[in-house]
């Protein structure tokens, strides 16, 4: 008897990565391996016919303790530069994986990478294309968190997977608190109530407003980026 294959859950799909999840076991620098590792899930589920997007952080390369000492501004440009090189890095993984894919930039820089235009972006996902969003919003005082869900919010992303090394969402550091619940499902508002830090305050307004639902999973557990965008229940859901 053929096996019937479910379709996946969410069609149009913002993967948030941070720039730690690129690096070696400190979070620092880009390692080949995690890249192949990465780009290696994200075919599995490209396969599967969605439209996927990716938008990525720049920790790896820019977030040392010395950043405090520039003036703020300054210091998130160089975080949105720093996010350039990640996506290209990602990039190049994901063409060597056979994923056809467009780098789109925040900040001008056509050199390397295409400005960010919603209606393109869009053309790209119709034309079997992943996006990978660098630059930030392009402009300071916004975290890379923020911009997953503005971009979610302007090409109508039914879902924003956000990927981390925990899985899921707790009322206290897990790596601390042998104690931590979990959470299986919270609210918005109970999550900026609570201040949560696993995204921020603009982050979580952002999708509330715009009815954008969020899970936050363990991207590193073989299969877990597949299992998230068929509707299984791993990590934590944000939602109403």
């Amino acid at each position: 008897m053929a096996r019937i294959q479910r379709k996946p859950r969410y069609q149009r799909i913002v993967l948030k990565l941070s720039g730690e999840t690129l690096g070696e076991k400190d979070g620092q620098h880009i390692s080949s391996t995690v890249l192949r590792r990465i780009a290696k899930q994200i075919k599995e589920v490209k396969d599967l016919g969605i439209q996927l997007s990716i938008v990525i952080g720049g920790g790896n390369i820019w977030r040392g303790s010395f950043s405090k000492e520039i003036e703020r501004a300054t210091s998130d440009y160089m975080g949105m530069l720093a996010t350039v090189i990640n996506g290209l890095a990602l990039q190049d993984a994901m063409e060597k994986a056979g994923i056809m894919t467009r780098v789109q930039s925040a900040i001008d820089m056509q050199e390397v990478a295409e400005p960010f235009i919603r209606r393109r972006a869009v053309r790209h996902f119709e034309k079997g294309r992943a996006v990978i969003f660098v630059g930030g919003t392009g402009n300071p005082y916004f975290s890379t968190d923020t911009t997953a869900a503005l971009r979610g919010s302007e090409i109508g992303a039914d879902i924003i997977l956000k990927a981390t090394k925990v899985d899921g969402i707790y009322d206290s550091d897990p790596m601390k608190n042998p104690r931590a619940k979990k959470y299986e499902h919270i609210s918005y508002l109970e999550a900026l109530r609570k201040r949560l830090k696993v995204m921020d305050s603009t982050a979580f307004s952002l999708c509330m407003d715009n009815h954008i639902p969020i899970v936050v999973f363990d991207m590193f557990k073989e299969g877990n980026l597949k299992r998230a965008i068929m509707g299984e229940q791993i990590g934590t859901i944000v939602s109403d």
